[in-house]
């Protein structure tokens, strides 16, 4: 947690807040880190995104979708951009339509159901298993009933650490606030086998 714990939003700039703004730049974030790219590009790319002014779902969906090209591309994030920009706009729009532009509003219909949370942001463009998946991650320390959530790769990072493979187990290292952040760490484990060498020797 000391050394790996920040929460790829915070990473990307995003103050996470039960608020319009902050929720749809996750979203944004997390379609970004779902392709198979290095995590540290698609947060990049997520930081040029928001510094160009596409911010919310209108200000994405307005935007034009060389504008949306050329700011994935000065984060780097160049091999998906033609596609990602077309994504964004789309996703972008139908939230709009669907939620008003509030993904409280998909909260509120998933009820406290995560399996229907998972199935209502994959119904938006560019978000898929992984990318509802890492939503969730960084999302849960705002929306509590969620969490604990860790997913696959982050118990992957965990067993890569000597600790325990479960959700519940790992759940009570940490308190609620900081599983977001303990789910990045882990996640870095999993991806990065420098992390777990780190971690092993400041904890050895």
């Amino acid at each position: 947690m000391d050394r790996h714990g920040r929460t790829y939003a915070a990473e990307a700039g995003i103050r996470m807040r039960d608020t319009p703004q902050p929720l749809y730049q996750l979203l944004v974030l997390s379609s970004l880190l779902s392709a198979r790219i290095r995590a540290s590009v698609a947060v990049a790319a997520a930081r040029e995104l928001f510094a160009a002014g596409m911010r919310a779902p209108r200000s994405m969906a307005s935007a034009t979708w060389q504008q949306r090209v050329d700011a994935l591309g000065e984060g780097g994030y160049r091999r998906y951009d033609e596609r990602t920009a077309t994504q964004l706009g789309t996703a972008a729009e139908l939230l709009k339509g669907e939620y008003r532009g509030d993904l409280r509003r998909m909260r509120e219909a998933s009820d406290g159901d995560r399996a229907a949370l998972r199935e209502a942001l994959q119904d938006m463009p560019g978000i898929g298993p992984a990318g509802s998946a890492i939503f969730l991650r960084e999302v849960q320390g705002v929306w509590e009933e969620f969490a604990p959530f860790l997913d696959d790769k982050a118990l992957q990072g965990a067993g890569r650490l000597g600790l325990p493979d479960d959700t519940a187990k790992l759940a009570r290292l940490v308190g609620t606030e900081e599983i977001a952040g303990f789910a990045a760490g882990l996640v870095r484990a999993a991806l990065d086998q420098h992390v777990v060498d780190d971690v092993r020797e400041a904890s050895g």
